[in-house]
């Protein structure tokens, strides 16, 4: 702290308020000058005003933020002649912008004088800052003279950059910090990660951290080993396994908003150069204890990324901005004083000037629309989105991947199959793909998925413009169910397509789907996967793959086809570390052997010579490279749930949309059943299996010991089957019970079982 009189300005305090507020002055300095003006000879002494024998640079924290100069008593003549070519003395003693260069002769001139020259913190912070993007911007000039056509950033990524994409790459390598606000589908990712590449390469960065949603981690570990060829490691686990993570010395760190608050410290030691901050617009309310743990990591380089950089209040973007730059706009009191409308009750009613606040935004923010950008964009583009899966999800799919691993074990040593474990297999194999869904699809009770939240995000930054339309495919019905629910709360208008829709109303959901403006999204089957022309959508999700490649094509022809006008997005959705990342990675789905079973294109599965060896194969290699996935935690997943504010019930739908799909489920016990639901439709459907009462009886008995021993150990990972009552804190077992036909089946075998053994005690 520096005391030099009772003006705003004259004083100075290291404190972040100080900083920031544009005051001039703050609580500590004006506690300081309290206590000074009660002593002795205080009011004198501040009259005759503040020489020192030394001279000063300091920052004068207004809205300008400049550096200035004081010259002392003893400040030399060849000195103070110095200052009056550097500094104006009109304006109290300014640094010239043009002449910043000329400083460091100046400070050399004063110490070969013997002149003491004290220059404070900020302002020597403030002239570095300034300094390194002098130096940074002439470094960008001589690597990429054409500045964005340059053919040298065709180099710096494995793929190359559109002209809009290596513009803003530059522009957030110039600015150093910067806000990357395109609209969503336009690559800020891609753009992020050749910033990265740039400053590692030219500016010395070596240590990056990606902060993201947690649902996202793994995808930005594959975009950035795709894109730049480098390693990345995803910081997962527990406390313990996290301080073993940042200790290690990697170029890049991915981590999630809600490690950030218990991790801090972990943070700060490793000390990353550049920290990117992905989807910013899904923490709203960023006076949380993730945004302020956000706020207080501190690096030389920072790139936000978000599409809708603003949502409902001024106040979203002033907490991004702060990140990025705490001074550019300003204290947030004034900035809402000046561009806030109120009524005369004092409510929020609208803002006014917000050009103003654009162009204060120009030197770090970047935005551009799809619209501005169309020509440039490529007719078709294809993402993978890997995101993760909830506990519960992971429960049931290694429920069944273990049924599916005896099953291809039993066929290697047999190399046959008899009926009944064909249908088990296939089953098991239809059980773990909905499971990367969502729970809901094989209990119809619990809703444990990210998916269906992925999607909803999607759409909220897809449908800012205000023409966009999406379709949306599954294989099952009750996918459509669970993202019924959230587009019902975001008041989404949709149609759902599927093979229960009587075929004289097809064609009224596809022309409302059309002339409706009002409705955005359409749900459909793969029974609307031919014959449909929607190219009024530019935006295609697939919330599940097929096996067959051809149907995917067909899924895609919806809407890239003749008459489209517009760039094509196709994302498909991909649980991490499941079966349908082995689908991807060894692209066994190309089988159209495999394909016609596992898709519910024929209704005839058994199998034998050539072509059950061909199948078994297929099915090897696909369960064999799944891969590592990360279940979500439950605070996690309740972050994402909260976040995204998720429906709570699944909303009123049209008496001709009820028809359900029947559906492999899980029984609760490994073993798999038959819903009894009525379709009208096998392509919605997976296939029928007959349930097999020892298998299933022996899988429950399996999983109520491994309930009990949950039960009975604090330290073991929770059991879906055990529950607590909120209110005594005792735990209770919820078994789940099989389907009618299974059930009584089983109890026929409980029956027969039990005379058996009282015949043998007689």
């Amino acid at each position: 702290m520096a005391i030099r009189g009772q003006q705003p300005g004259d004083n100075y305090c290291a404190c972040p308020d100080y900083a920031t507020n544009e005051l001039g002055t703050c609580k500590h300095i004006e506690f300081v000058l309290a206590a000074l003006e009660k002593k002795r000879g205080a009011k004198a002494a501040f009259a005759r005003g503040y020489h020192p024998p030394f001279s000063e640079l300091y920052l004068r924290s207004d809205s300008t933020r400049t550096v200035h100069f004081r010259a002392g008593t003893d400040c030399p003549p060849a000195v103070r002649k110095a200052a009056v070519a550097l500094f104006d003395e009109a304006r109290d003693w300014q640094l010239r912008d043009p002449r910043l260069d000329g400083l460091e002769r100046f400070i050399a001139l004063a110490a070969k004088r013997g002149h003491e020259l004290r220059a404070y913190d900020d302002a020597l912070d403030f002239l570095a800052g300034r300094r390194d993007a002098e130096r940074r911007s002439l470094a960008l000039d001589d690597l990429f003279p054409r500045g964005a056509t340059d053919p040298a950033l065709k180099k710096v990524l494995k793929a190359p950059l559109y002209p809009y994409q290596a513009e803003g790459t530059l522009f957030a390598v110039r600015a150093g910090r910067a806000l990357i606000g395109d609209e969503m589908g336009l690559g800020k990712t891609i753009q992020a990660i050749a910033v990265a590449e740039i400053l590692a390469r030219h500016f010395g960065v070596s240590k990056v951290l990606v902060i993201c949603p947690t649902s996202l981690k793994y995808q930005w570990q594959s975009e950035i080993m795709r894109f730049s060829g480098r390693e990345s490691r995803v910081i997962a686990g527990g406390r313990a396994q996290r301080q073993k993570d940042y200790v290690l010395d990697d170029f890049c760190k991915i981590t999630n908003y809600e490690k950030l608050q218990p991790d801090l410290d972990l943070i700060t030691a490793w000390a990353p150069d550049l920290v990117i901050v992905d989807e910013a617009q899904r923490v709203k309310n960023w006076n949380t204890i993730a945004a302020r743990a956000l706020k207080r990591i501190d690096s030389p380089y920072a790139v936000v990324l978000t599409g809708t950089p603003l949502e409902n209040k001024l106040e979203e973007l002033i907490s991004i901005v702060q990140f990025v730059d705490q001074h550019r706009l300003g204290p947030a009191w004034k900035l809402l004083h000046e561009h806030q409308v109120k009524d005369e009750g004092g409510r929020v009613t609208g803002y006014t000037g917000l050009e103003k606040i654009g162009q204060s935004l120009a030197p770090i923010m970047i935005r551009r629309r799809k619209s501005a950008v169309l020509q440039q964009l490529p007719e078709r583009t294809d993402q993978n989105l890997l995101v993760p899966m909830t506990e519960l999800q992971m429960i049931y799919h290694q429920e069944n991947a273990e049924i599916v691993t005896r099953i291809v074990q039993r066929w290697r040593k047999m190399k046959f199959l008899s009926d009944k474990d064909q249908r088990r297999l296939t089953c098991a194999l239809q059980n773990m793909r909905m499971a990367c869904n969502s729970t809901y699809l094989l209990d119809q009770e619990s809703d444990h998925g990210v998916k269906a939240d992925e999607l909803a995000a999607l759409f909220d930054g897809l449908f800012e413009q205000p023409d966009a339309k999406a379709v949306v495919f599954s294989q099952w019905t009750r996918t459509h169910d669970i993202v019924i629910r959230r587009l019902v709360a975001r008041g989404i208008g949709y149609v759902s397509f599927h093979g229960g829709v009587p075929s004289e109303k097809r064609p009224a959901l596809v022309e409302r789907f059309r002339d409706d403006p009002d409705c955005r999204v359409f749900l459909s089957t793969d029974a609307g996967a031919t014959g449909l022309n929607l190219q009024h959508a530019s935006t295609l999700v697939n919330m599940d793959l097929p096996w067959n490649p051809a149907l995917l094509e067909q899924r895609i022809a919806r809407i890239h086809r003749m008459g489209q006008t517009r760039p094509v997005r196709i994302v498909n959705f991909v649980a991490k570390g499941t079966i349908e990342e082995g689908m991807l990675s060894v692209l066994a789905f190309k089988r159209s052997l495999s394909a016609g079973i596992l898709d519910g294109g024929t209704g005839e599965i058994a199998l034998g010579g050539s072509r059950l060896n061909r199948f078994m194969k297929d099915v090897e290699n696909v369960t064999g490279h799944m891969g590592e996935g990360e279940a979500m935690a439950p605070a996690e997943e309740v972050a994402v749930v909260a976040i995204l504010s998720e429906a709570a019930s699944v909303p009123e739908r049209n008496a001709d949309a009820k028809v359900m799909q029947s559906g492999t489920q899980t029984d609760g016990a490994g073993g798999t059943s038959t819903s009894a639901h009525k379709t009208q439709d096998t392509q919605d459907a997976p296939p029928r299996a007959d349930p097999d009462p020892w298998q299933a009886l022996v899988q429950m008995g399996a999983q109520l010991v491994a309930a009990l021993g949950a039960a009975g150990n604090p330290a073991a990972p929770k059991h879906p089957w055990i529950e607590r009552d909120p209110s005594t804190g005792a735990q209770r077992l919820n078994l789940p019970l099989p389907p009618p036909e299974t059930a009584g089946q089983i109890a026929d075998v409980l029956s027969m079982l039990a005379s058996t053994l009282r015949g043998r005690r007689l």
